[in-house]
């Protein structure tokens, strides 16, 4: 096998020889110069947003083939915070961080020259969206948080301009997890926002152990829900509230997470909401510009034994490659994450111990999540970034940790197992948002997480590619031009089917690479790439080559 630029790279950066093979991902933060550290800036009053944040987004801002890296920071608060006072971020240890990838595969800190540094917004921030919202070819990102919102307009220079004012997207309230998806299949990218709940820092409680014990962050029942947001793109740089028409705006979710996908293949959108200890909600677009949340009847609103848990983290993806699109949760530990199966008949069961991924997970609480398929042998794993909600969980409850591994679970043709991933997955973080992409270029999935208060930490796939692979690249014409709510089926040289959606929001507050990368196994070509284009075209190309990324363009029928 021919030595990729980023491992050559690190391995002489670090004197060391390229990571072993059979070690499934390494560390190579040190190595890549990327020094992202979150800032909570904690305060004895356990302001609920210390513990929340936050988001990182895996995009390629400057269009040169290289995956960039932005991350979303907090703001100083003071110990307690007067009234009328608001976060500050004008300390640069504050600011949100764009990291632009050099040809050698390190990265250099571009934060200033494209203005992105959130200083002047002076927000805590929380999650980032990534997606060209006016079609121009350049990703454009929107950066959610605690009493408003940030819409960075990509200026196609490497700066970025806010434009979130003349958009009319500033939100409010406390929003966490954002994404971008066409809801009425009109080729421009609309905005979905979670808010989480009525909190503010005069309303602040407090909860834990009587003084002198431990003082400890508020658990969501004790604030009000907030309902979630629907921006609808008009195509003139400007989008609507359509909240409330298009029937999104519930009263009574506190959301952390969302994911996107047609569950019942009928050529629209849906929308999953994982929500904190509440009902989640399932949103089926009707096709008319409306939606109804089908969480109850679906049988995805709650587990199997019908409770609420902390929904926290999501993906909405086919992990069983039964073309049906599943879903995935994260929640506290002694919940286990739950996983939604798709029936089929637009109804879910929940599948989480007969996957496998309630024993898996019992143990541990979780946030990020990603279906990904690190070994490219056609099946997709499950990571996801881990950590406790509480920092005094350890005095609470001395059997579970507040620091906790990242977990990779192998997926075994629809049952989960460890995948044993070796000394980068030993230590423990506050793992709060990841995404997943192909940063050196070399055919499977990397992954990068940000952690809570936490330096945050690349970890660089070292197996996939000893398996064969696809990547695909759309390109939309009629439909949104980074082809958003296509779905794709891939059947490689063996017969093997495989479907994916391409979306880029998922997992908690965080955005990943658009582009898609489905392994191939032992098959060196596709016998059949078919991609059902949101415009309704369908392309179809057959016998095409495997181990390259393929740029497909959406045709004119």
């Amino acid at each position: 096998m021919i030595p990729n630029r980023l491992s050559l790279y690190l391995a002489a950066a670090l004197s060391l020889p390229a990571p072993p093979l059979e070690v499934p991902f390494s560390d190579i933060t040190a190595a890549s110069l990327v020094d992202f550290k979150h800032e909570a800036s904690p305060t004895a009053q356990k302001y609920l947003i210390e513990t929340m944040g936050g988001g990182v987004a895996m995009f390629d801002y400057n269009n040169d083939g290289r995956l960039d890296l932005f991350f979303v920071n907090g703001a100083a608060l003071a110990d307690p915070m007067p009234a009328g006072r608001a976060p500050d971020k004008s300390n640069p240890k504050f600011w949100n961080r764009l990291y632009r990838q050099n040809p050698n595969g390190s990265f250099t800190d571009v934060t200033e020259k494209a203005g992105l540094s959130g200083a002047p917004q002076g927000i805590y921030g929380m999650g980032v969206a990534a997606g060209d919202f006016d079609n121009d070819g350049f990703s454009d990102l929107y950066v959610t948080g605690f009493g408003a919102n940030t819409l960075y307009r990509n200026n196609g220079d490497g700066t970025f301009r806010d434009v979130t004012a003349a958009a009319g997207v500033q939100a409010g309230g406390w929003s966490s997890s954002a994404g971008f998806f066409d809801y009425d299949n009109d080729g421009r990218l609309d905005l979905f926002v979670g808010r989480y709940l009525d909190w503010s820092f005069a309303g602040n409680r407090y909860c834990g152990e009587p003084p002198p014990g431990a003082r400890a962050y508020c658990h969501p029942d004790n604030f009000k829900p907030i309902p979630n947001l629907l921006f609808r793109n008009n195509g003139d740089g400007t989008f609507t509230d359509v909240s409330a028409a298009a029937g999104i705006a519930h009263p009574n979710g506190k959301t952390l997470g969302v994911s996107f996908a047609d569950y019942d293949h009928d050529g629209f959108t849906d929308i999953f909401v994982a929500n904190d200890s509440v009902q989640c909600f399932l949103f089926h677009n009707n096709r008319d510009g409306t939606f109804t949340e089908v969480s109850l009847p679906a049988g995805a609103g709650f587990n199997e034994d019908g409770k609420t848990f902390a929904g926290m983290g999501t993906d909405f993806a086919d992990y069983d490659n039964d073309g049906l699109p599943d879903i995935a949760v994260t929640d506290l530990s002694d919940e286990r994450y739950v996983l939604f199966r798709n029936n089929g008949d637009t109804t879910f069961t929940d599948a989480t111990n007969s996957s496998g991924l309630g024993r898996a997970t019992l143990a541990f609480s979780g946030w990020s999540a990603r279906f990904l398929d690190f070994d490219n042998d056609g099946w997709k794993d499950l990571f996801v970034a881990q950590g406790h909600v509480m920092d005094t969980i350890e005095v609470t409850t001395p059997n579970r940790k507040y620091l906790q591994p990242p977990l990779l679970l192998r997926n075994r043709k629809g049952v989960f197992e460890s995948a044993g991933a070796g000394p980068a997955f030993a230590k423990a973080w506050a793992g709060r948002g990841a995404a997943a992409g192909d940063l050196d270029n070399d055919g499977d999935l990397d992954i990068v997480v940000s952690n809570v208060n936490q330096t945050a930490y690349i970890l660089r796939n070292g197996i996939g590619n000893r398996n064969h692979w696809l990547g695909i690249h759309a390109i939309g014409v009629r439909s949104n031009r980074d082809g958003i709510g296509c779905r794709v089926k891939v059947v490689s040289a063996s017969g093997a089917i495989q479907h994916y959606t391409i979306q880029t929001a998922a997992g908690y507050q965080s955005s990943s690479d658009k582009r898609l990368l489905i392994g191939l196994g032992a098959s060196a070509s596709a016998r059949l790439v078919e991609v059902h284009w949101p415009s309704g075209i369908v392309q179809k190309l057959e016998n095409v080559k495997g181990d390259r990324m393929l740029k497909l363009t959406e045709p004119a029928r």
